[in-house]
């Protein structure tokens, strides 16, 4: 008899004696579906995250025009723009850098601090939304927008403490980082290109990339050996982007006079005449 039969025959075997009952296998668990959303307040194994260093950071805006590329062009796009050559652009931005100088002249001290949505590992943007649009990933703890549920109530701008989120005024939905989930998860790309745009473009490698949960990761051990936090940590929202301290090179009080040269004597005369 052909081996299936045989098993076949066997799973439904059937006694003719007096009194006897079939035996059936008893039916497979059935599999859950895989979950997509974390709960609040969740406490998950993986946590995909940025860690910016604003020791290197220089200001460029070179991650916030690939940011825009990649994500106006990709799933989260497009991306509106209103005047971009004008006297007044504006437009929907993922992330931004904010420049300022600290401290009073002549020690002044320009900063650069790059800022997109923080992936709290306690989003208050979660539980606000009224239609279940903004959720935090159970997989990886990328917090995502559903721009099917969204109705642009703003809700979730408003319980932001970070101001990481923008209305899309052209589509009226809200968009926020998605730390390039269409890009890093994509087997069409070679495995050094999967991360997100703005880690790609930094000229200087001011930004990495990966699961702060694990303590072996590059993000990890940077923030373990150099001191990594948080912003407004008082928020209590626990954010999974971190920081990386500026180390300050205090300024000289006394500066050597510098010898005149022939460009500058040249200059002086010419202005003199």
């Amino acid at each position: 008899m052909i081996q299936w039969l045989k098993d076949l025959l066997q799973s439904n075997l059937v006694e003719n004696s007096p009194g006897a009952r079939t035996t059936r296998p008893a039916p497979a668990a059935p599999i859950p579906p895989k979950r997509v959303r974390a709960e609040q307040g969740e406490t998950l194994a993986k946590q995909l995250a940025l860690v910016i260093d604003l020791n290197v950071c220089v200001g460029c805006h070179a991650c916030v025009t690939s940011c825009k590329q990649w994500n106006t062009s990709g799933s989260a796009g497009p991306l509106a723009d209103f005047a971009p050559y004008g006297a007044n652009p504006t437009g929907t931005f993922f992330n931004r850098v904010q420049t300022y100088e600290a401290g009073e002249f002549p020690g002044t001290d320009t900063i650069h601090f790059p800022k997109s949505c923080l992936h709290c590992e306690d989003p208050p943007c979660v539980p606000v939304c009224p239609t279940g649009a903004s959720y935090k990933r159970a997989e990886d703890g990328i917090v995502l927008v559903d721009y099917d549920k969204c109705i642009g109530c703003k809700y979730c701008a408003w319980a932001c403490p970070y101001g990481a989120r923008e209305i899309d005024e052209e589509r009226q939905v809200m968009t926020k980082c998605t730390l390039c989930v269409d890009r890093i998860y994509d087997e069409q790309l070679p495995v050094e290109d999967r991360k997100p745009a703005c880690v790609k473009a930094c000229p200087t490698n001011a930004r990495l990339f990966g699961d702060v949960k694990d303590p072996n990761s590059e993000v990890s051990i940077a923030i373990r050996e150099r001191g990594g936090y948080s912003l407004m940590p008082e928020w209590e929202t626990s954010p999974a982007n971190q920081y990386l301290p500026r180390h300050v090179t205090p300024m000289a009080h006394t500066a050597a006079p510098v010898a005149p040269t022939a460009t500058s004597a040249v200059f002086r005369s010419s202005t003199q005449n």
